[in-house]
């Protein structure tokens, strides 16, 4: 089983010029697996299957409810019930709040949440295991300021994980252990303008920057970290050499439009 992931996009909070938030695609042999959907990543997501109603797509990961992961949920809501609500409901694993954060886009909740459920097929994370086509789902709750899931899929070539917005935790090891690819934010604030210089230090630690991520990468004993999430108008660059400093593998920066081949 051949697979590979591609970036939707890779800003936190809000999405640069010619960029998206957090969004992700694996694929595996035709088995296509959408990973949060933040700001600017429907238009690319529907480019990237070909079609303008989400006909493609076979699951939904959402990682948290904050709008930079999944504000363009609600695109597919919409596409899929006027497009083509009579193809079944798609699965959309995620913590309840995001239900929540699509009835209050809607006009009448109480049918907003009937016609919902003819769009999505619910299943609460974190959870016990999920079987998800051809890929096995774990999940992990980590801290932030909202319930957040830290994902895992495998399968018998190759398994990828992801971690949402956090914060440090001992559980990011077990969550990335051995992935072919470990997906993790750096937020990296501290790079940032005046203003999120000046108030980093005193964020609770519900975000890694680019160093923690590659500490985690290298308690997991990841093969590849993939860096994420990175704050509007930071460098990059800086971003990937800190994450060096610890984790010696192999680094990427998520760009958008890149496939990254699993394993």
């Amino acid at each position: 089983m051949t697979g590979h992931l591609i970036v939707l996009g890779s800003c936190g909070a809000w999405p640069e010029p010619g960029r998206a938030c957090s969004g992700f695609v694996v694929e595996s042999d035709g088995f296509r697996v959408v990973v949060d959907l933040g700001y600017g990543t429907l238009s690319r997501l529907l480019a990237y299957v070909g079609t303008t109603n989400a006909a493609g797509i076979d699951a939904v990961l959402v990682t948290h409810r904050h709008a930079d992961h999944a504000a363009d949920l609600h695109g597919l809501f919409r596409a899929r019930w006027f497009g083509a609500r009579r193809a079944g409901p798609i699965p959309l694993y995620s913590p309840a709040g995001v239900i929540e954060m699509l009835v209050s886009m809607e006009e009448d909740p109480e049918q907003s949440r009937s016609n919902l459920e003819q769009v999505f097929d619910w299943h609460p994370l974190p959870h016990s295991d999920y079987d998800v086509g051809p890929l096995r789902l774990r999940s992990f709750a980590l801290p932030h300021w909202v319930p957040n899931a830290g994902i895992r899929l495998e399968c018998e070539q190759f398994t990828v994980a992801f971690t949402g917005d956090c914060g440090p935790d001992p559980a990011l090891a077990e969550l990335g252990r051995d992935a072919d690819l470990y997906v993790v934010e750096a937020t990296d604030r501290e790079f940032g303008d005046e203003q999120a210089q000046g108030t980093a230090d005193r964020q609770p630690k519900f975000h890694l920057n680019a160093r923690e991520a590659g500490q985690a990468a290298r308690e997991a004993r990841a093969r590849r970290l993939l860096l994420t999430h990175f704050w509007p108008g930071n460098d990059r660059e800086k971003s990937l050499a800190a994450a060096a400093t610890v984790f010696h593998g192999p680094i990427a920066l998520a760009e958008e439009g890149q496939i990254h081949r699993l394993p």
